[in-house]
């Protein structure tokens, strides 16, 4: 992988990655290689299996304030002159909601810090995250509708899923802004704070102590609660069945019991980095 430009990537000892988007003179938008650059974090990060969660935070006023408009104005061609050329709106999309569902599916939790305005791809981008903790002047944004267009890479899909209907309704059809307060009343953020580093100092502490635990338990949980979103509660405790089966670890369970007992952390296995089988050959 390639030193990114538009992020920082760090890690600490108690195995937690720190993605940190690093443009705030542009207000960290999403540009082309924003994207590209994602996408490669994020695959690095799932196939070596080191990291046991993420913490995504950002620099500056504003967490991201969404798409670039320089994309919209050439950088990525959207053509809408004929049906192939609409047709390949589709697979163009299809690819960059991919970037953002890699963030769902990471084989560890992602946690997101939000500061300032998250706007239009940014709030499809921290909806894909496990958990959510933002300042008070934190406000989020459905730009889209505000420049002519459909949300289009996984707001509309997610949001439902984490705050009343109504209030994604409302939020999609006028583009008004959800401040903090509000965010938190309807269980988008998980807590809010007075400073950015109170913020940034509780979700690197909450990542910490992910951490500690079993990465493959965790691994096993979020496959769990993700599947039951979608899923009837029948069918998920089929799935919960299955997945317990495969991942039971007695040596876990007892060595997780001592370390509490001793107040000392957990002595654990690191998930298997991942092999492409197109690079065995």
């Amino acid at each position: 992988m390639n030193t990114p430009t538009c992020f920082s990537l760090n890690s600490t000892d108690d195995h937690v990655a720190h993605l940190v988007l690093n443009r705030p003179d542009a207000m960290n938008t999403m540009h082309p290689t924003f994207w590209r650059e994602l996408d490669e974090v994020l695959t690095t990060l799932h196939n070596e299996g080191t990291a046991r969660a993420l913490v995504i935070s950002s620099t500056g006023k504003h967490f991201s304030a969404g798409m670039s408009l320089d994309t919209f104005a050439g950088a990525i061609a959207m053509d809408d002159q004929s049906p192939e050329g609409r047709a390949a709106i589709f697979d163009l999309l299809t690819d960059m909601q991919a970037t953002f569902t890699k963030i769902e599916a990471l084989r560890c939790p992602v946690i997101c810090a939000i500061q300032g305005g998250c706007i239009g791809g940014a709030v499809d981008m921290v909806t894909a995250a496990c958990i959510r903790y933002a300042t008070t002047d934190a406000f989020f944004c459905i730009q889209e509708i505000n420049i002519g267009m459909v949300a289009d890479v996984g707001t509309l899909q997610r949001l439902p899923k984490l705050i009343p209907f109504a209030v994604v309704k409302e939020m999609a059809y006028t583009g008004r802004r959800l401040p903090a307060a509000k965010a938190l009343a309807y269980g988008l953020v998980n807590e809010v704070f007075d400073t950015p580093e109170a913020m940034l100092a509780a979700a690197l502490q909450c990542a910490k102590e992910i951490a500690s635990k079993p990465p493959v338990a965790i691994w096993g949980t979020k496959q769990a609660v993700t599947y039951a979103r979608d899923h009837s509660v029948e069918d998920s405790l089929r799935q919960m069945g299955w997945l317990q089966g495969a991942i039971w670890s007695n040596a876990h369970v007892r060595e997780s019991i001592t370390a509490m007992k001793e107040k000392r952390t957990g002595q654990f296995t690191p998930l298997s980095a991942l092999q492409s089988f197109k690079a065995l050959g």
